[in-house]
């Protein structure tokens, strides 16, 4: 059987395709990665600003009933 040499440009031309198709799945990769990252962190961001107007409404609460006995 015959090997075919490439000339070196082709060879360095099929290198450079090869990492640069490399390159692209990993960032293909780290992409996919950051976009659930940032839907964790948005939903955990909701449900932090949901605790703060709970613990806000708890705490208006307390100082009406302060309030109340105070005039009371």
């Amino acid at each position: 059987m015959t090997e075919i040499y490439l000339p070196i440009e082709i060879e360095d031309f099929e290198y450079n395709l090869d990492k640069f198709i490399e390159r692209y799945l990993d960032l293909k990769n780290e992409n996919t990665a950051l976009k659930l990252k940032q839907e964790m962190l948005v939903r955990d961001n909701q449900h932090l600003i949901e605790k703060v107007e709970e613990a806000k409404q708890r705490l208006e609460t307390m100082i009406s009933r302060l309030k109340a006995m105070e005039n009371g």
